[in-house]
């Protein structure tokens, strides 16, 4: 009989592939969300089970009865960190941290962090980073994510699996699409206009994974024997993955229909790294998808008209959104109520 699964962040980009995953093998899941992209994006499911709240407001009660935690939600990439300092440490570390030791304490026996090669930094050219090599995190969000894998895998312990899971840029078709990340936007902007730009010179190195593969890899690891993973990082991607932007931008350009030109821009962007995946290969799991196939579902998505680049598929125009509608709202609303005032005698 397949575990409950309470996975956090579930209303999300990877969530709101993960969790029909996790259903379709038989878990029963737990999602866990603010919901600030809709709660329609998950749907419906008997063996699914949907907790509005934040996760820096979870409590002991919330992980009863579960038997694994999948600890997704997190301020997202380097422009909202940046913007949303303290939430992002509070959210992304200190609300993870947390989760855990709650999780931990009502007898739920794994919990995987979901966080990012980010934590790398940027390395030389030639260098491949794998899960034992220096981390060198430059930005909130890269920070973040560094604290949170530390005070986790303390945790570890022979009844209590914690595992880390260090994610290449992902890409691909979701429910709660994003625009912001490399290979979708670059493919909107070449079904859209016609045009690619890239930053100069095109050489440098970045990992990617798509987002039904890092899917893939966390319900792997609920599964997984934990003598194999208990107290690990593991790098998710693949070498076939590993792409330098000018090539890419290529592939794209070729996989997109209809004419598309490469523009280039900027001085020459140095930022380049490689990462390892041979660890997690190495315990069974590979990824199965390249940029050639996200692009070909991105693109039929939009020829369909079943997405679009719209407000809320660029995640930090969506946050400042949330803030400023937030904001107009406690201007014009008293006690709680725009309209519907009670009666006064």
């Amino acid at each position: 009989m397949m575990g409950q699964v309470l996975v956090t962040g579930a209303g999300g980009y990877i969530g709101t592939v993960l969790v029909p995953v996790l259903l379709e093998e038989g878990h029963r899941v737990r999602a866990v969300d603010r919901f600030f992209f809709g709660r329609h994006l998950l749907g419906e499911h008997d063996r699914l089970e949907v907790v509005v709240t934040d996760t820096r407001r979870l409590q002991a009660d919330d992980f009863e009865g579960i038997d694994a935690v999948i600890d997704l939600a997190a301020i997202s990439n380097d422009p909202s960190g940046e913007l949303f300092q303290e939430a992002t440490w509070a959210i992304n570390e200190r609300a993870r941290v947390r989760a855990a030791q709650l999780a931990k304490h009502a007898g739920v026996s794994r919990y995987i962090l979901p966080s990012s090669c980010s934590v790398y930094g940027f390395q030389d050219a030639d260098t491949v980073s794998d899960e034992r090599s220096p981390t060198n995190p430059l930005t909130t969000y890269a920070k973040a994510n560094l604290g949170a894998e530390e005070g986790i895998l303390e945790l570890a312990d022979d009844d209590f699996t914690a595992v880390v899971i260090r994610q290449a840029t992902v890409y691909g078709l979701s429910p709660r699409m994003r625009f912001d990340l490399a290979i979708n936007g670059m493919t909107y902007g070449a079904w859209k206009s016609g045009r690619l730009p890239l930053m100069r010179d095109g050489s440098q190195w970045r990992p990617m994974v798509h987002v039904r593969d890092t899917s893939s890899a966390l319900a792997f690891l609920l599964t997984a024997d934990p003598t194999l993973i208990t107290g690990q990082v593991f790098n998710v991607g693949s070498e076939e993955n590993v792409y330098q932007i000018g090539p890419l931008g290529e592939l794209v350009a070729e996989t997109v229909p209809g004419e598309v030109e490469i523009e280039w821009y900027g001085d020459p962007d140095h930022r380049s790294y490689r990462v390892s995946f041979d660890r997690i290969e190495g315990i069974g799991w590979k990824a199965q998808l390249k940029a050639e196939d996200g692009v070909a579902e991105i693109v039929e998505a939009l020829e369909r008209g079943e997405t679009d680049r719209t407000i809320d598929t660029i995640t930090l125009d969506w946050y400042t959104s949330l803030a400023r509608y937030k904001s107009i709202l406690d201007d014009v609303t008293i006690e709680g109520a725009l309209f519907d005032l009670p009666e006064t005698s």
